[in-house]
Order: structure tokens, then C-alpha cells, then sequence
């Protein structure tokens, strides 16, 4: 009689067996999503307590710079081809430590604009190149689990930082604030040398298409400059990548899961605040429950769907989110409470599953799809879809949210229904190559 050994709890729990190979990285975006949870809600506040100006016109000046920052995922995209995810990605953990360190010293409206637009143009380079460092720390077949470790990752360091945050704002007033800000500069420079140090393996996954990339990051053997080279030669830059119909495809399905995560940072407390009338602590409770969800599943869930279509998982992810959003736009206004707190934390459960089963799917699509030779470039579009969405959101969600508390659901739950076709049209040129990570997406 045989008896067959236990799965290692690494396997178990879905973590890629790479990531001991890969601590710098790992350590960079824990760091990074850290530093960015102890800001990420206090950005405003800062200000309005460290200068004179009206929150009116901080508001503005913060808009303002986030518009003039749209183009840097474009502008960023033939740096990574050329120069490789891993030097890009450390240079810009760099600016946005540079930037936070500058808030110190902002108290006119100009430099409002000027800090904040070089902070913001930090974080859309490191996470235009971010997903290009999982191409090159995750051997075949991991890059899925790679994806959900990224996603762990960042919700414990913003759910870490937040609640860091909260408390030096809580206890330090203007001089907390200022602290906060120096620690948040202090991680993204911790962040950038992490990455600087880092050494990706010299042979990475090949690409997709039947192509093979060059996986390599430019200043670890040399190889990143043929990369660009070969990209060059082929000519089309960006044109090559908005002919691309079929990725083109992917980037307007993405734009509904942006829209759907907005509902945490724009729509969450607004609705159960001004809607259903109930205190803002519940809101917080909400979010708690999301970053502790998200933490304690993401890997394991990822783990159970391998070997399924990135396509179906995504296609699966959108659903969920509209299941969701039907049941949040369900919950009465005024309702009695024994039916609209379960109600909330239903479709708060249900929105959460829905990240944790979409988000490696979706993750693998934007690389899988891409030509390996021109792999910045195409990440640049993809990320486009988040910051025109990140844009979009605050304003249109809350003009339909004027109209009625159930619209700006209702909204979100047919952009999630209607990526499903799309997604599953995606499958159509390579029905004989699955899109799975047993496959590495080729």
C-alpha cells in the first residue's frame, strides 16, 4: 500500500515556489503599498492642516495634478522596453520619494500641483512597470500565483498603512502629519533600493503568440538593450500596439473592473452614509472586512482555479462583481436594519470574492497578450484604462448617484455584465491555446 505525501503548505496556501528566490521584490511591494496606505487618505488633510489655503482650492490643485499626470503610463512605456521593468520601477519608487519628501515644504497652490503631480507620476511608472517585475521573478506556470501574491501584498501593506496612518493623524495633529509624510518618503526610497539590489533570474518565461521574449530586465546581463532594439527594428511602437484590436479588446473590458474598484475609495461610504442612513463606522467595517478578505484569500483562491482560462476566471470575477452590485443597488433605503446590515455584508463578501477570483486572471491577460518586444509599451495602454477610469470615477459615480442611491450600482452592474462577452470573445484567436498558467499563457 502507497500512501501519498502531503502537498508542501506552501502549495497548499497557492504561493508560488519562486518567491524565496525573489525576497527584494517581494519586500519592494510591501513596502510600496505600505507607503501608500499611510497617505493614501490623508493627502487633503495634510495639507489643509500644514498650509493656509481653503480645502477648496487644495482639492483643485491635487485634481489638477493627477490630470497632468495621465500621460506618464504612455510616457514610461518605451522606457520599460528599452530599459527594462526592474530599473524603471526602482526610478520611480525614487521620484515618489522624492515628492513626498517635497510636501514638506508645499504651502502654495503651484507647488501643490507640482508635488502632487510628481507623486502621482511615480505611482502610475511603478505600477505601469510592476507587472513586468512578475514577468521576470515568475518561472512557467507560477506567473498566475505570482499575480495573487502581488494582490495579498498590496491590500495588507494599504490595509497596514491605513490603519499607521489613522493613528499618527489621530494622536500627532499637524506635526503627526508631517511625521507620516517622512515615513511615507522613507518607504519608497526603502522600496526603490530593494529593487535596485534585486536580480531576476537570467533566463525568464518566454512570451506569447509563439514568440519569445526577452524576459530579461535591462541591467542585469545586458540583455535588455536588444530587447529594444528588436522592438525598434520592428518598428510601430505605438501604433503597432492601438492596432492590436484583441488587446484593445482587453483594455476596454479592464475599464469595468477599474470602475468596480472605485466603489471602495468613492461609492461605499458615500451609499451607506447618505443612503441608508446608517453610521460611517459601518463603512470603515466594510473596508476592514475587504483588505482582511482579500489578504487571507487571494493565493489560495488563485490556487483553486488553476489550469482554468484566464478568460473564464476574469469572465467569473465580473459576474461576482455584478452580483454584487445587484445587491447592493437592492437594499432599501430606510430598511430595517436586521435586513440591511446582513444585506451589506452579503454583497460586501460577494464584491470581495469577486477581486480576489478576477485579479490574476485579468493580471495574466495584460502580459499574455502583449508582444514580448514591445511588453512596456502595451502595459502603458493597459494602465491608461486605470488612470482614465481613476479619473473618471469620482465625478460620474456621484452624478449618478444625484439621481437616485440605486443608479451608480446599476450602472456598475451592467459595465460588469457587459466585459463577460467581451472577455470570452477574447478566447477566439487561440481556442487551441489555452490561456491557462499550466501554460503560461502561450
Amino acid at each position: 500500500m502507497t500512501t501519498t505525501a502531503p502537498a508542501p503548505l506552501r502549495d497548499r496556501l497557492g504561493l508560488p515556489a519562486s518567491a524565496g528566490r525573489h525576497r527584494p521584490l517581494i519586500g519592494a511591494h510591501l513596502i510600496d503599498s505600505l507607503g501608500t496606505g499611510l497617505v493614501l487618505a490623508f493627502t487633503l488633510v495634510f495639507f489643509a492642516r500644514t498650509t493656509a489655503l481653503p480645502l477648496t482650492t487644495i482639492g483643485a490643485a491635487v485634481s489638477t495634478a493627477r490630470l497632468l499626470a495621465l500621460p506618464t503610463a504612455p510616457l514610461v512605456g518605451p522606457l520599460i522596453d528599452r530599459h527594462g521593468a526592474r530599473t524603471v520601477a526602482a526610478w520611480a519608487n525614487a521620484l515618489s520619494a522624492a515628492a513626498h519628501a517635497a510636501f514638506l515644504l508645499a504651502d502654495r497652490t503651484w507647488s501643490i500641483v507640482l508635488v502632487c503631480l510628481l507623486a502621482q507620476a511615480g505611482q502610475a511608472a511603478y505600477w505601469t512597470a510592476s507587472t513586468g517585475l512578475v514577468v521576470l521573478a515568475a518561472p512557467p506556470g507560477e506567473r498566475t500565483r505570482w499575480f495573487a501574491l502581488v494582490q495579498t501584498l498590496r491590500n495588507a501593506g494599504l490595509g497596514l498603512g491605513g490603519a499607521a496612518g489613522a493613528l499618527l493623524v489621530g494622536d500627532g495633529g499637524a506635526g503627526g502629519l508631517r511625521l507620516l509624510v517622512a515615513l511615507n518618503a522613507a518607504s519608497y526610497l526603502a522600496a526603490a533600493l530593494l529593487l535596485a539590489r534585486w536580480r531576476p533570474d537570467p533566463v525568464a518565461p518566454t512570451g506569447t503568440g509563439g514568440e519569445a521574449g526577452t524576459g530579461t530586465d535591462a541591467g542585469t546581463d545586458g540583455t535588455g538593450a536588444e530587447a529594444a532594439t528588436g522592438a525598434d527594428s520592428r518598428g510601430g511602437g505605438y501604433r503597432a500596439v492601438l492596432a492590436d484590436r484583441r488587446y484593445l479588446l482587453m483594455v476596454a473590458v479592464n475599464l469595468s473592473f477599474v470602475l468596480a474598484s472605485m466603489v471602495l475609495s468613492v461609492l461605499l461610504a458615500v451609499h451607506v452614509t447618505a443612503a441608508l442612513h446608517l453610521d460611517a463606522a459601518l463603512a470603515g467595517a466594510l473596508l476592514v472586512l475587504n483588505g482582511v478578505q482579500v489578504v487571507l484569500t487571494q493565493n489560495p483562491v488563485s490556487r483553486l482555479l488553476e489550469g482554468h482560462r484566464a478568460t473564464r476566471t476574469a469572465a467569473a470575477g465580473a459576474l461576482l462583481n455584478a452580483a454584487a452590485f445587484a445587491l447592493f443597488a437592492a437594499l432599501p433605503a430606510g430598511g430595517p436594519r436586521w435586513l440591511v446590515l446582513p444585506g451589506l455584508f452579503a454583497a460586501m463578501l460577494v464584491y470581495n470574492l469577486a477581486e480576489t477570483v478576477a485579479t490574476p486572471g485579468r493580471e495574466e491577460l495584460s502580459v499574455a497578450l502583449a508582444d514580448p518586444a514591445r511588453r512596456g509599451r502595451y502595459l502603458a495602454v493597459n494602465q491608461l484604462s486605470w488612470n482614465i477610469g481613476q479619473a473618471l470615477a469620482p465625478g460620474l459615480l456621484t452624478l449618478l448617484f444625484a439621481h437616485g442611491p440605486s443608479w451608480p450600482w446599476l450602472f456598475l452592474l451592467a459595465a460588469s455584465l457587459a466585459a463577460v462577452p467581451g472577455l470570452l470573445r477574447l478566447e477566439q484567436p487561440f481556442r487551441a491555446r489555452r490561456l491557462t498558467p499550466a501554460n503560461n499563457g502561450r
